[in-house]
């Protein structure tokens, strides 16, 4: 997603038994935003479930395993990145609230991709992204 929640890329569907951080690897992604972070002091914010993915992904603090409450710092980093990340998710809703279709898909996993593709074309399109040349 852009900084001002603009959706600029998506992936063609990968297996369901795999998890999100294991195909953004396999996709590149990971890569893709660590050099940024490393380079030009640009971190890329993510969900939980991104933990470990690499250097200059910020993922929330988990709460620890023996019950206690995190630490009113902690707290306040995940405040702080609930805060930022309703940019990147205002990407998803611009895609699933503009195309009705991706809402109800029952397409198969392969051709998936492709209409999410088409979906993200004219959405940038539509926010005057791309020329209209093309």
């Amino acid at each position: 997603m852009r900084p001002h929640g603009l959706p600029i890329w998506t992936s063609a569907a990968m297996p369901g038994h795999l998890h999100d951080t294991n195909c953004a690897r396999e996709l590149g992604a990971t890569a893709a935003l660590n050099w940024p972070a490393a380079e030009l002091d640009l971190p890329a914010l993510a969900d939980s479930g991104y933990e470990r993915a690499g250097h200059g992904i910020k993922t929330p603090i988990k709460q620890p395993a023996d019950g206690k409450p995190l630490a009113i710092d902690n707290r306040a980093h995940n405040r702080l990145l609930r805060g930022l990340r309703w940019q990147g998710e205002r990407g998803f809703a611009i895609l699933i609230g503009r195309w009705k279709t991706l809402r109800y898909a029952t397409v198969s996993p392969r051709r998936i991709g492709d209409i999410v593709a088409a979906a993200l074309h004219l959405t940038h399109y539509e926010y005057k992204y791309l020329s209209e040349s093309c």
